[in-house]
């Protein structure tokens, strides 16, 4: 049965009629109208520029088969564990938005009815950069004027339905509608690539790259490990009943994505500890480990941080740039992932340390020209801390863009006003988004764009810089430095 906080009507006491919805031209800009007259010159330079999209989500699978989204619950609600959390965290159960089990058990299939709930709890995105991208995209992407309600859902419903079935709203079509000029999808290291394969065929194979992700093979404590190794044998090719030959499948793989045009890897570790074990040592633990031994939490930490020394080693042979993500703690809550699996929205942020943890790599590779390594947090007492300085200091690394739940508008003030008296603006990666919803894409760099040209805008009122100069800064932070950033170093 309905609660009260479900059944509540976001329309205006006065007049019972729907309240419209309007995207106001200043948004996120500065509230100083000095500040915001400024913000808005630089934001105006940067608002069309292509976007660069380095760290996605969105499935290769998409792209290749290129059908029209299913309706606007599957596109806009349930893949968005943005969504989804805040709705669980109101009690609302996650079948009931249409999660898919893991066991295959029922959950909610009439996404009218997702939809509905969606709309009837508007309210708990009031202050969350999710209500930024949301309105964003009903507004700019489908069109819609009425703000989500229970008595506006099913007219938004159908609103946004007729849109998506028009043949310029298909994923594809959309890379042009959205000016995308390049996104990446993030791929374990047993993905056949078959997706890419077919997407290069059909000429998008400079536009639409994987990303390597090897977490699922490099975790020995994890779930379905040994069989992500066998299945690592499958598709390399090569014999991963010894160390050395796991090494030389994960070598294979990694080409693999070089030749699919991939740029980057992908890492999610829990720590960014990168401390090198003995190899005669590693290949016992790997040995002991796929014969079904016990392996501690000790011994599967110190095997995941040595292989985070590996992957950069192995960078520096094929090029590819590393992204490096620890400080959260997967899955917190057993039963939501029993039930339903990873990324669900109960991942949550730790304490992270970075210095000693990745000093074993930058002594061996931090000036090492043909290595670069990309660092993310949510952990954001270390950007004065440590990030900053690190990123300050070698000239292999450079700071991400604020992620998961710093991608917000205070999170990036912060970032901006924590680590560039440090790290400078050109230590640092630029904007890459980081969703699974594709339609929040234009929104999530819109804001950035605004929150940097706001930040700018100060830094020109304080006589710090000329206009000039923070509209080129602010042209590269949208747009250059995300290219630069994740450009293959010279192997």
């Amino acid at each position: 049965m309905p609660t009260p906080l479900e059944l509540e009507l976001e329309v205006d006491a006065a007049t019972s009629s729907p309240r419209r919805l309007s995207l106001h031209p200043d948004r996120a800009l500065p509230a100083d109208g000095r500040q915001r007259a400024v913000a808005r010159e630089i934001y105006g330079q940067t608002a069309e520029l292509p976007l660069i999209c380095m760290h996605g989500h969105v499935e290769a699978e998409v792209f290749a088969a290129n059908q029209p989204f299913a309706d606007p619950a599957q596109l806009l609600v349930v893949p968005d564990h943005y969504v989804t959390r805040m709705l669980v965290s109101q009690g609302i159960d996650p079948a009931s938005l249409g999660v898919p089990r893991v066991d295959g058990g029922p959950v909610e299939t009439d996404s009218r009815a997702i939809w509905r709930t969606f709309c009837r709890n508007w309210r708990l995105f009031r202050g969350t950069p999710s209500r930024y991208w949301m309105e964003h995209e009903l507004a700019e992407v489908f069109g819609v004027d009425l703000v989500p309600s229970a008595e506006t859902a099913d007219a938004i419903y159908d609103q946004i339905e007729a849109r998506i079935a028009e043949p310029g709203f298909r994923p594809l079509q959309l890379l042009d509608r959205f000016s995308i000029e390049l996104i990446s999808t993030t791929d374990s290291a047993t993905s056949g690539l078959e997706h890419h394969a077919q997407l290069a065929g059909e000429g998008y194979g400079e536009r639409i790259i994987p990303t390597f992700r090897p977490d699922a093979a490099v975790h020995l404590d994890r779930r379905g490990w040994r069989a992500e190794v066998a299945a690592l044998a499958e598709v390399s090719g090569e014999d991963t009943s010894s160390y050395e030959g796991f090494l030389g499948a994960l070598r294979e793989r990694r080409r693999a994505f070089v030749e699919a045009g991939g740029l980057a890897t992908d890492h999610g570790h829990l720590t960014a500890d990168t401390t090198p074990m003995d190899r005669g040592a590693a290949a016992r633990l790997y040995a002991r480990a796929l014969a079904g031994g016990q392996v501690s939490e000790q011994e599967a930490q110190a095997f995941a941080a040595h292989m985070l020394f590996v992957n950069a080693e192995m960078s520096c042979q094929d090029g590819l740039v590393m992204q490096i993500h620890p400080g959260v703690l997967r899955d917190h809550h057993r039963g939501t992932f029993e039930r339903h699996g990873q990324d669900k929205g109960f991942d949550i942020p730790v304490a992270a340390e970075f210095t000693r943890s990745l000093r074993p790599v930058l002594e061996r590779f931090g000036h090492d020209p043909r290595f670069r390594a990309i660092l993310f947090t949510v952990d954001e007492t270390v950007y004065s801390r440590e990030l900053a300085p690190l990123a300050g200091a070698y000239p292999s690394l450079r700071l991400g863009a604020p992620w998961w739940f710093l991608d917000s508008p205070e999170g990036m003030r912060r970032f901006r006003e924590t680590a560039t008296e440090t790290a400078g603006f050109y230590n640092t990666s630029g904007f890459v988004d980081d969703t699974r919803a594709f339609a929040s894409i234009p929104a999530r760099h819109d804001l950035f764009r605004r929150i940097d040209a706001g930040y700018l805008a100060r830094l020109v009122l304080e006589h710090r810089l000329s206009l000039e100069e923070a509209v080129e800064t602010a042209v590269d932070l949208a747009y250059t430095l995300p290219k630069t950033a994740y450009s293959r170093r010279s192997a």
